[in-house]
């Protein structure tokens, strides 16, 4: 898989972000409604990728920073947070059980590392087994709820050190 750093409006992104939207809305019977703006994944504040396989848009994925003082995404510098929060991982029905999730999990990190955050955050829930199993076998540890979903039934909420090793 080739990773790409685009935009957030990116017309490949927008089409992946919309399917997982979606998937969201067949899983939960809604979109996700945590808050998003766009900017949050400009750098250094953020970042977003996608993966194409053969041309095509197959994974994406972004973090941006997060601030646990005030809780929210933050329009700061990424040295001036600690944490990144991950959002949007997604990975087409057609190309999924390859291994293109945990690449692009792993290139999340690296960056948001390079970026100077010491942890990558993130919600995600009980409807999503297989994003849970991901995560947890990446390093992923429960964490005190937080965002959005912070009071959510069925909402997991896992951390990662990012400077251990």
């Amino acid at each position: 898989m080739q990773i790409k750093q685009v935009s957030y409006g990116n017309p490949d992104a927008s089409k992946l972000i919309s399917e997982v939207q979606q998937e969201y809305v067949v899983r939960y019977g809604g979109p996700d409604g945590t808050p998003v703006d766009p900017a949050e994944f400009i750098p250094p504040s953020g970042l977003f990728l996608v993966g194409y396989l053969d041309g095509a848009p197959v994974a994406c994925g972004g973090w941006r920073g997060y601030r646990a003082d005030t809780g929210s995404a933050t329009e700061t510098s990424a040295t001036e947070t600690k944490a990144a929060e991950i959002k949007r991982m997604y990975v087409t029905p057609a190309a999924r059980h390859r291994g293109l999730a945990r690449q692009l999990l792993a290139e999340l990190e690296r960056s948001a590392a390079v970026a100077g955050h010491r942890r990558v955050i993130l919600e995600s829930g009980s409807a999503q087994p297989e994003a849970i199993a991901l995560y947890r076998s990446s390093g992923y540890t429960p964490i005190p709820p937080f965002g959005h979903y912070a009071d959510a039934n069925g909402a997991v909420h896992l951390g990662k050190d990012l400077t251990a090793d």
